[in-house]
């Protein structure tokens, strides 16, 4: 089965990195001196970059740095600290420190950093009652009204501190539970949704004092206020895009998630903005200041917490942060996508949306001693998994966007265990990001000709397009997310497919992009 990509790489290999070996047309591994199992699910069309290999084998230290940190905790009384297995999903490539597309499985010992900043960083995916044949006339008046709901002050939710506490504490679900909902775009099957419809709907916590200043950010009201934070897309590779169903590849689990071809899709891929950095500062601060005396930090930085009694104020802190973030992240993409339903409206009439499935990329997992680390990748659970919900007979929905301005797929998953039940969750880069600006010129122009891209700056406006600076500093931000920037989306679907990872449902093109 073919799926499609912005050219036609079908036929093309791309060179393995010598390091790499190949178990079979979609599976290989990486030998290591620890002896940790590595699987990387890639087929030959699907560029590995060396420099993420070079950062693989650098996290795969931390498995010398668990038995060293327990011979040096004296009287550690947890469980043996193992780095069991790694797996890599197809959009592997470098990150900082350790690369994203990363599966991490640990036993007695929990790593803050595999997790990373952009703490429940995820996709949300909702299906509207709108068409293509709707909408695409709308376009130039959308456009218009998008930009000023998201950027020009247009965006205006208001929250009461006791709402802000209830999200970060209960997430999603505790914020609908308190007080009033009069944000527009909302609808009563949200509460419902947000508890069968997401694989994570809160991560409830003790406290969310981490964050009193935002809980209080309007002077000690009790009333609602607004904030520059809840509802921003953030920066990088985040967004809100508008798309169709553009074709179907599973006909019986489309219909059961309601997907018909032609149908208006909405998808935001966001995180938790400067909460989860501020929550993974307090777990490194918290690791520096009780690393043992005499025992050299990590090369590679990784800094582990035992699942020890001696660690557990420390990680009981650092989890209250955690999951306050995750909870706000989740709460974040909801509403990123009330905006997006209220410009539907506001343009193209009354309609109504509901959600497919929101998924978590930057998470980890815990049961007993063993911890599944997941870094922008994301659960791709069978049937086993999703047993008693509205995916029980199809699988896991697994959201995976491509580039800008190229197809986007969602799929199925099967819990393959040979990936931990998890897939990728996205194209992934090709060039990283300081080498975009190198794209020509001529390149970016004939994508804007093609594709809307909706930022803070118009540059259509003859005003702002006379100014070199502004206009210079615009183009370098949006070459780093042009689609040469990302690996080609068919392959990578394609991988995840002859691999036993994940399944079709449907193709979705893009109709407009809004990016931050």
């Amino acid at each position: 089965m073919r799926f499609s990509s912005p050219k036609d790489f079908t036929n093309m290999r791309t060179r393995q990195d010598h390091r790499l070996v190949r178990r079979d047309e979609q599976w290989l591994t990486l030998p290591n001196p620890w002896n940790v199992p590595v699987d990387i699910c890639a087929d030959e069309r699907v560029p590995l970059e060396p420099a993420a290999v070079d950062e693989v084998l650098s996290v795969l230290e931390t498995a010398d740095t668990l038995v060293r940190l327990a011979k040096a905790v004296p009287g550690h009384d947890g469980p043996p600290p193992r780095l069991t297995r790694l797996v890599l999903t197809p959009d592997f490539h470098k990150g900082a420190g350790i690369p994203i597309g990363t599966v991490i499985e640990t036993e007695g010992a929990l790593l803050p950093q595999a997790v990373g900043n952009d703490i429940n960083c995820g996709m949300r995916l909702e299906v509207t009652s709108l068409t293509v044949e709707q909408v695409r006339p709308r376009l130039d008046a959308l456009e218009r009204r998008l930009r000023h709901l998201f950027f020009e002050g247009g965006r205006r939710i208001a929250l009461t501190p006791a709402q802000r506490e209830a999200l970060l504490r209960d997430g999603l679900p505790g914020l609908l539970l308190t007080g009033d909902a009069p944000w527009q775009g909302h609808q009563p099957a949200d509460a419902e949704d947000c508890l069968d419809r997401m694989h994570a709907p809160a991560h409830p916590t003790g406290t969310a004092e981490a964050f009193a200043d935002w809980i209080t950010s309007a002077g000690g009201s009790a009333g609602a206020s607004h904030d520059s934070l809840i509802g921003s897309i953030g920066g990088g590779n985040h967004f809100a895009e508008l798309q169709y169903v553009a074709r179907v590849h599973d006909p019986a689990a489309a219909y059961a998630w309601g997907l018909a071809e032609g149908a208006v899709v909405l998808m935001v891929h966001s995180g938790s903005l400067s909460l989860g950095h501020q929550a993974n500062a307090t777990a490194l601060d918290r690791l520096r200041q009780t690393w043992p005396t005499g025992l050299p930090r990590p090369r590679n930085q990784i800094l582990p917490f035992l699942l020890d009694e001696r660690t557990a104020a420390a990680r009981r802190r650092y989890l209250d942060a955690f999951g306050n973030a995750a909870n706000f992240a989740a709460g974040n993409r909801f509403f990123l996508a009330l905006t997006m339903r209220a410009g539907l409206a506001a343009e193209c009439g009354r309609m109504a949306a509901r959600l497919v499935y929101d998924a978590p990329h930057n998470l980890f997992w815990q049961e007993g001693d063993r911890v599944v680390h997941r870094k922008g990748a994301t659960p791709a659970g069978g049937h086993e998994q999703m047993s008693g919900g509205p995916y029980a007979m199809w699988g896991e929905p697994v959201i995976v966007p491509g580039s800008m301005g190229a197809s986007s797929y969602l799929l199925r998953g099967h819990g393959n265990a040979r990936t931990l039940a998890s897939a990728c969750h996205g194209a992934g880069r090709r060039v990283p990001r300081g080498a975009t600006a190198r794209a020509g010129d001529r390149d970016l122009d004939a994508f804007l000709r093609d594709f809307r891209v909706v930022t803070p700056l118009d540059h259509r406006d003859p005003t702002v397009a006379r100014r070199a600076d502004v206009m210079a500093a615009w183009r370098r931000d949006l070459k780093q997310e042009a689609p040469w920037a990302y690996k080609d989306i068919g392959p990578v679907v394609s991988s995840l497919h002859a691999g036993g990872v994940a399944d079709p449902v449907a193709e979705l093109r893009p109709l407009l992009t809004v990016k931050g």
